[in-house]
């Protein structure tokens, strides 16, 4: 069984320890910090496949911590906020977070959502039946490599980003819709899911278009979902 690490980086101790104890009763190693500047430490000095991420702390927040974390790693980022509006979650992932957790949260829910990302970040870019490499009008998406270039320059994909990537790729010409690609992507149904995969797709069209405001690949087919065009 592989052993996975996950850091967890709250400026309360109790959520850290509550949080530890919930993860250990899955065999999961937990690393802990108590501000941004910490869990940038421990990310240098420890292996770490999965980041739970305060959004208020001192010294340096979890939004700004993201962000900072998102210029050399891939790895999945859960944010915790204690705010439930949707600008605060947008915000979140915006910079390159996966998912977020509401407080206060359930710690059942929480650690399901763990165990999903550390599943899509392990195995993620494996759909049965489809060709390894794909190319489709200069993007090229390698699926052993878990790998994307646009006309031969690579481009840094999170994991939630890489699945939305690989399923329309693979599916190229096909529409989607939001809640399907939600499902898909994350093995969740799809209610009100807009906001969520709104941002992701955003996010992709900055790294993959040249003009993210009128893209050539990833089209919106509107009052229907998105498609990556043939």
């Amino acid at each position: 069984m592989e052993q996975y690490f996950v850091l967890v980086v709250d400026d309360e101790m109790e959520i850290r320890d509550a949080i530890e104890i919930y993860l250990k009763n899955e065999g999961i190693t937990v690393l802990k910090a108590k501000d941004g500047i910490e869990a940038l430490e421990i990310l240098n000095e420890h292996q770490v496949h999965l980041i739970i991420l305060d959004v208020m702390m001192p010294r340096l927040d979890g939004i700004s911590a993201t962000y900072k974390i998102r210029e050399k790693k891939n790895i999945p980022i859960i944010i915790l906020s204690a705010k439930s509006e949707d600008t605060d979650k947008i915000l979140g992932l915006q910079v390159g977070a996966d998912d977020y957790v509401t407080k206060p949260f359930n710690p059942m829910e929480l650690v399901a959502r763990v165990k999903s990302q550390l599943r899509r970040y392990v195995t993620f870019g494996t759909f049965e039946g489809v060709k390894k490499v794909i190319n489709l009008n200069g993007l090229t998406l390698d699926q052993e490599a878990k790998e994307m270039t646009v006309h031969g320059e690579p481009v840094k994909l999170t994991p939630i980003e890489y699945k939305i990537v690989e399923l329309l790729m693979t599916n190229a010409g096909r529409v989607f819709s939001i809640n399907e690609i939600y499902e898909r992507v994350w093995n969740e149904p799809g209610y009100n899911a807009e906001n969520t995969v709104a941002v992701h797709i955003r996010k992709i069209r900055e790294k993959i278009e040249i003009d993210a405001k009128n893209p050539r690949y990833l089209k919106v087919v509107w009052g229907i979902g998105y498609k990556m065009e043939k």
